[in-house]
């Protein structure tokens, strides 16, 4: 057999010798160096290579063949999700990474393997990392002779090597051909499937050969076909894609082409013939909102790493050209390296993964970047209410059973039980579109979209006969998103987890009171969520799909007036309300409402308002024994008694609850201490003002001669602020000071107002005069 005279080639005996010596070691290799392709061939005995995507190990098992001369499925296969080609006398068989955890889980020894070849692990997709980890610990406690080679992209392979016991690192270089990098950034509100529209068709002017294009999805790549014309082939490529499409693209054509990848073109595969790449800079990863219920992709930068990655594949055959639809000024703000997976995505899988292997946190296993522990905690609170996990945290024969069936377990639960509630073949239409969300045609979803291959194959591995509801197997995956109309006629829904979530227009789904949402995600600014894909539900259904979420509970509180329901809820939507008559829970609640009102919702007049200010200024210039009545002071001694409603607290006098907090037997002494009136030297009993600071006697001056002292209150310790008036009642001065006042302030007011005033005595010696009220 003769290889190809790829770079590595030359370092083939050496990277077969370090394994034999070290039993494990860290190839970094750029794509197009024969890493996936040729290394396999160089190892002896039985390889196994894990890739982490289906497209990428079929694509290296037929390539590997092809150097052999032999069909698929002989000396080298493939094995990944739904689709086998293995015989006796495969030696080399490529798997996906989550393929070889199931195939770990069954046999920890994977006996009659010799070596692993773990690919593209710089792209630390979440499959992969677990892989990793549980490799390392079956080689440390049942397989030592297990060989490891890692294989990685990039120059990022330190920590790799330290994780697999200080391993050699092997390091190749390319036959790199300058590649020149062109900008060419989106105009003003220009969506990305324009821009790279734009920029394809300046490369197919500027530029011989193949034009391979870097999109986010699946739908920017449908966009995008559609705007660059009929004169070249454009291909799709992309991971959803039937066999023969995948392979058409990985092949050369008779006539110039348009290659429309995702992040799968990057590094696992080859596509011939390129000469010029457009990067869209955006690629599409699975993040999770653990608060608002919702999880799926979102679209993010590129890191440098990989804007190099799809840059080289330019210069692979010959000198090329990347054209990059963002500004030069931005490139330097690019992250250096891909978000690892694993802190950003939903573990539940992992988590079931690891309650199988029978480490539920993960303790003792040797992680690149060991899962964040509230996401985590968050997979396994799904495992427990899905059956998944006992009590002590471990794999229940249910959550075996959920995670042999390669699925999402919440789609593996909607599989099982579905099949019982549905039938096999509705369950199976359901969770392969769930798997695949990407396959229906509209919001609604809608079974005859689902892949046929795929329905058969989930609908083989349960039991269940009949049809029934497809919305009933999307609420048993996903009973928190089972949403209902917030007011007729709204498009926005309320989840029971608790989200709102929007239907776009023209979805046809504008009519449905329940829906059972199968996809919903946030955008960055939206006050909702936005609804992609949902079945059409009723009340019936969903409690029959979430009955673990049925709650009963009383709703009594404060807001504007007391609020008192028994309510029976489906997690955050309330299904139906009854009146409360619990006078406990009603008392609460018109508690709340004079402590955020405040007590100004009783009764109270002119003697209660007195009375409160009475007893502030003693607590004030006093203190112990005399008590606070503030707000809380007398919400601690209310009684609302058979108050039921607001209306009813003003029923309540302020004054009595204020009496309630004096003191005895100091109360004996309030009217000596706190004075309502005082009695002035003309006899009048006039009121005292306490409302301010200090208390304030308004009083006009002639009813006052012959005082020589101001009057002082809390046994002497406060005087009296007089507000000294006009025999019309019009304030003329203030004085805390009487004896200071007659000898430097009455010679000017008796100056101003004898003449006004004629008729009323002004003595020249006030305080020997006799007092008058007229």
């Amino acid at each position: 057999m003769e290889l190809p005279n790829l770079p590595i080639r030359p370092l083939l005996g050496q990277i077969a010798a370090t394994l034999t010596a070290h039993g494990s070691a860290v190839l970094v290799a750029p794509p197009g160096t024969g890493k996936t392709t040729l290394v396999p061939l160089a190892l002896e005995g039985r390889v196994v290579v894990a890739e982490p995507r289906r497209l990428a190990a079929r694509a290296a098992a037929a390539r590997m063949a092809s150097l052999l001369g032999e069909p698929v499925g002989q000396t080298v296969g493939y094995s990944v999700r739904g689709d086998r080609k293995t015989s006796k006398h495969t030696r080399i068989e490529v798997v996906t990474s989550g393929l070889l955890v199931r195939r770990l889980q069954h046999d920890p020894e994977l006996a009659g393997i010799g070596t692993v070849l773990l690919d593209e692990c710089h792209e630390r997709h979440l499959d992969a990392d677990l892989l990793l980890a549980l490799l390392l610990d079956a080689r440390e406690g049942l397989r030592p002779d297990l060989k490891l080679l890692a294989t990685s992209a990039t120059v990022a392979a330190d920590r790799l090597a330290r994780l697999l016991g200080d391993a050699p690192v092997i390091r190749v270089r390319a036959r790199a051909f300058p590649v020149e990098v062109v900008h060419t950034p989106p105009a003003r509100n220009e969506r990305v499937e324009a821009t790279v529209a734009r920029a394809t068709r300046q490369a197919l002017s500027e530029v011989d050969g193949d034009v391979l294009v870097f999109l986010p999805g699946v739908a920017e790549i449908r966009r995008c076909a559609a705007l660059i014309g009929d004169d070249v082939d454009v291909l799709p490529l992309h991971g959803r894609l039937a066999v023969t499409a995948q392979d058409d693209a990985l092949r050369p054509g008779r006539r110039r082409r348009v290659v429309l990848a995702t992040a799968i073109a990057e590094s696992s595969l080859t596509v011939p013939g390129v000469r010029a790449v457009v990067d869209s800079g955006l690629s599409r990863v699975p993040r999770v909102d653990h608060r608002r219920g919702l999880s799926g992709l979102a679209t993010v930068r590129v890191s440098a790493a990989v804007a190099d990655q799809r840059a080289g594949r330019a210069g692979r055959e010959a000198p090329g050209r990347v054209y990059r639809c963002w500004p030069a000024h931005e490139h330097s703000t690019l992250p250096r390296y891909p978000e690892p997976e694993i802190r950003t995505a939903d573990l539940t899988r992992l988590a079931l993964e690891l309650a199988c292997w029978g480490v539920p946190d993960g303790e003792g296993l040797g992680w690149w970047d060991a899962p964040p522990p509230g996401a985590l905690d968050a997979g396994r609170s799904v495992l427990r209410a899905l059956g998944a996990l006992d009590a002590n945290g471990g794999a229940t024969d249910r959550g075996r059973r959920m995670a042999d069936l390669g699925l999402h377990p919440r789609l593996a639960r909607a599989l099982l039980d579905g099949a019982a509630a549905v039938g096999a073949r509705t369950a199976a239409e359901v969770v392969a579109l769930l798997d695949d969300d990407r396959a229906n045609s509209g919001v609604e979803l809608s079974t005859r979209d689902a892949d046929p291959r795929e329905v058969r194959r989930l609908a083989a591995m349960v039991d269940g006969a009949g049809r029934g509801d497809p919305a009933l197997v999307v609420a048993l995956a996903y009973p928190e998103r089972l949403a209902r109309r917030r007011s007729p006629g709204s498009p926005v829904y309320l989840m029971a987890g608790g989200t709102a979530v929007e239907l776009p227009p023209g979805s046809g789904l504008a009519d449905a009171e329940w829906l059972a949402v199968a996809v919903a995600d946030r955008e960055a600014g939206r006050a909702h969520g936005r609804i992609r894909l949902a079945a059409r539900a009723d009340e019936e259904l969903a409690v029959t799909a979430a009955s673990s979420l049925l709650t009963t509970e009383d709703d009594v509180r404060w807001d504007g007036d007391v609020v008192a329901n028994r309510l029976r809820k489906l997690g955050a939507i309330t299904l139906s309300s009854k009146p409360l008559h619990d006078r406990e829970a009603v008392r609460r609640a018109l508690l709340e409402g004079l402590r955020v009102e405040g007590v100004g919702l009783l009764r109270w007049d002119a003697d209660g308002v007195r009375t409160r200010e009475r007893m502030a200024f003693l607590h004030r210039v006093i203190g112990e024994p005399w008590p606070s009545v503030d707000d809380e002071a007398l919400l601690a001694v209310v009684d609302v008694g058979d108050a039921r409603r607001k209306a009813d607290l003003a029923r309540i006098s302020g004054e009595q609850v204020v009496r309630r907090l004096l003191p005895w037997p100091a109360a004996t002494r309030f009217d000596e201490l706190a004075p309502d009136r005082l009695e002035v030297p003309s006899g009048s009993r006039i009121r005292v003002d306490y409302s301010g600071p200090d208390p304030v006697l308004p009083v006009k001056v002639q009813e006052v001669f012959g005082w020589t002292e101001t009057p002082r209150l809390a046994d002497g310790r406060v005087p009296v602020v007089l507000h000294l008036l006009s025999p019309a009642g019009r304030p003329t001065a203030v004085t805390g000071d009487l004896a200071s006042f007659w000898r430097t302030g009455y010679p000017q007011v008796r100056a101003e107002l004898r003449g006004r005033y004629p008729k009323h005595r002004w003595p020249e010696d006030p305080m020997t005069a006799h007092p008058a009220r007229r």
